[in-house]
Formats: C-alpha cells, structure tokens, sequence
C-alpha cells in the first residue's frame, strides 16, 4: 500500500510568517492536530498543539506578535506519496513522530498519521505501537 492511498489530502498549513495567534485561530477554525508551516508553498516546519502550548502559551511569547517560525519544529521529517506505507512507519518510529507530511517536488500534497494507519493497516500498528510504546516508557 502506497502512502498516497491513505493520506489526508486537505492539509491545513500555516504561513511560517504569520504568528502564533493566527494559529490558534487556525487551530479552532479547522479542528486540526497539527499545522504544516510552509514559505511560499515549501514546506519549512510543523506545529503542534503541543507546541502551542509549550513554547508559546508557558514561556510566554506574545501571541499576536510572535512569529510560527520562532515556535516551531523545523527539523521536519517528510515522506513522498509513492512510498509504501511501511517506510512512512520505520520514519514515525524512527523519530517518533506521530505525523508525517507529504511533499512531492516540495509542495506538501498530504498528511499520514498514526491514526490513518491504525484504519488502513492494523496488522502494521500492532507491531509499530509495541516498539513505540517500548521505548517511551523506558524513558
């Protein structure tokens, strides 16, 4: 199974100029889990709730004048839509990651979670999920 065939298509991104308020206004707007920052279209980072909440809502960044790229996770991992499923996978375990975008000629065309792979391929989150949990818990 190609990572095209399960991927969310309407990915919710967020210019990497525009500023923390203008994602939580995203955030309730879209009801998403995460924001991809992009620069003119090129995918530069990603955004989590937990991101929000961390480097911005506990130390303190003025919302309406901090910037996302100041905020968010620009070592980015990316996977392209041809690539099978599995390697989406050993990417998010790797770096444990729970979403991956997808970029083709470096436009982001989708987004793969865990949870669309929990739908697409339990067999494949089974063995994904006791490896990931393994290593969390012996943190």
């Amino acid at each position: 199974m190609l990572v095209q065939e399960i991927m969310t298509k309407e990915v919710v991104t967020i210019d990497s100029n525009d500023t923390i308020f203008d994602a939580f206004i995203k955030y309730r707007d879209e009801k998403v889990g995460c924001l991809i920052v992009t620069d003119k279209e090129r995918c530069v980072g990603i955004v989590t709730e937990r991101d929000l909440i961390e480097k911005a809502v506990c130390l303190c960044k003025d919302p309406k004048k901090t910037k996302i790229k100041e905020i968010m996770s620009s070592d980015i991992k990316t996977i392209h839509p041809l690539k099978k499923l599995e390697q989406a996978l050993e990417i998010m375990k790797k770096y444990k990651i729970k979403k991956l975008p997808v970029v083709s000629d470096d436009a982001v065309v989708g987004i793969v979670t865990s949870t669309d792979i929990v739908y697409a391929r339990p067999e494949l989150t089974e063995r994904f999920m006791e490896s990931w949990i393994k290593i969390r818990w012996g943190d």
